[in-house]
């Protein structure tokens, strides 16, 4: 019996041991490692729509084209989330719907020229005015933009556009981005669960 009640006795010292060791890695990974997302609002379609569910990682380099969840400059207690466009010492500029980065046309793959086509004629249609007058994404170089006003984005700074340049509040509005801002690179989209993909 006395055998008996010492491993009873050990076996619980080990499964609390265990369990207060998993619990510590998973809050250690939520809160340095491992972010969970949830998409609010229309700015990254067609990529990401309201709803989607992410999971981001706080420890991944911030590359172009990353997707990223910003502290949002504006609005304290909120994110954003956006996509890189212009690292540090990089010049950006849109002309005629093409964006240029450090003088190079650059690929948007992610803007699809269908969503493109119907965001500008649902934009005309609740302005009452011609499509054929507006541009998805509006002429602009971080240059001369009010919110940014540098020739190159600064050292420690980034430059951050949404996909869906009609609606969105980003880096034109609200200007550069400092690295200690940007709480994650998005890496999965698990929900909805037909839309399921790595980023």
């Amino acid at each position: 019996m006395e055998k008996s009640h010492v491993k009873t006795i050990r076996f619980i010292i080990e499964l609390i041991l265990v369990v207060a060791v998993a619990i510590g890695a998973a809050t250690f990974l939520k809160q340095y490692v491992l972010s969970k997302d949830i998409v609010s609002g229309t700015s990254m379609q067609p990529t990401l729509e309201n709803g989607d569910r992410l999971y981001s990682i706080r420890t991944l380099s911030v590359k172009r084209n990353a997707i990223v969840v910003i502290e949002a400059p504006d609005r304290p207690g909120q994110l954003y989330i956006k996509r890189v466009i212009g690292l540090p010492g990089d010049t950006v500029e849109s002309r005629n719907g093409v964006l240029y980065v450090n003088g190079k046309k650059q690929a948007q793959p992610y803007l699809q020229s269908a969503f493109m086509k119907s965001e500008i004629k649902t934009w005309a249609d609740q302005q009452n005015i011609d499509p054929s007058l507006i541009k998805f994404t509006n002429d602009f170089n971080i240059a001369t933009l009010p919110a940014t006003k540098h020739k190159i984005v600064p050292a420690g700074q980034y430059f951050v556009l949404g996909d869906n340049r009609l609606v969105s509040h980003d880096g034109r509005d609200f200007g550069f981005i400092s690295k200690n801002k940007i709480e994650s690179v998005v890496v999965w989209r698990y929900w909805p669960l037909d839309q399921m993909r790595f980023f």
